[in-house]
């Protein structure tokens, strides 16, 4: 998909001479995190956010909280991942876009973005959702797709979800056969099994026999 096509104009950049009450009742009319900001040249300067806007002075110009701006921006270029990336690392629900000459041209919209990634396979395609963590300086994606296709199985996604001190938590979604395998396949390659979408037969069969141990015992 071409992502310049979800660029949106409809709402004007602020400039360095409104003022904070100005901005205010932008604000007020919107459900955006933050609004893109204007120099007198027309120079995207940066993005001012609601939350610093409702701290600060009506009276207040632009100009004078200019030092609470923030820069962030992409560019025509940036794939859709990046983007959303750019989204999360911001906290914002819009993202400037430059062109080429870093010139702004309007901002994407983060419901757009992430329409992208709910029509992106890994999310409709059938298949078993995995959860696994390994050591930072452990764990390697060629060896994760090794596990995987040695099972007779294939990775529709795969993505670093999280980090626990000295862990990295890995989410994949694999095609569904072959479940179990793989599963016990990544705990004797010493990964930890967060979870698993399909039911885990490995740990099924030993509740079971925790279960037929607990009878005996109490016999």
């Amino acid at each position: 998909m071409n992502l310049q096509q979800l660029v949106i104009n409809d709402v004007s950049p602020i400039s360095m001479t409104d003022s904070v009450k100005e901005v205010q009742h932008i604000f007020s009319q919107l459900t955006y995190s933050h609004i893109p900001v204007m120099d007198e040249n027309g120079v995207y300067v940066g993005c001012l956010s609601e939350n610093d806007a409702l701290c600060f002075e009506k009276h207040q110009t632009v100009e004078e909280i200019k030092y609470s701006l923030d820069a962030f921006h992409v560019t025509v270029e940036t794939h859709w991942l990046d983007v959303l990336e750019a989204i999360a690392q911001h906290q914002c629900n819009i993202m400037p876009v430059l062109n080429e000459k870093k010139q702004y041209i309007g901002y994407y919209e983060l419901k757009d973005v992430m329409e992208i990634f709910n029509d992106a396979p890994f999310m409709y395609e059938a298949g078993a959702v995995i959860v696994v963590e390994k050591g930072k300086s452990d764990y390697s994606f060629s060896e994760i797709s090794q596990i995987v296709e040695t099972n007779d199985s294939k990775i529709q996604g795969m993505f670093v979800s999280g980090y626990r001190d000295y862990f990295t938590e890995i989410t994949l979604k694999v095609s569904p056969q072959n479940l179990n395998a793989i599963l016990q396949t990544f705990r004797r390659y010493s990964y930890e099994i967060k979870s698993a979408a399909e039911e885990d037969t490995y740990l099924d069969a030993l509740k079971e026999r925790s279960d037929y141990l607990d009878k005996y015992l109490n016999i």
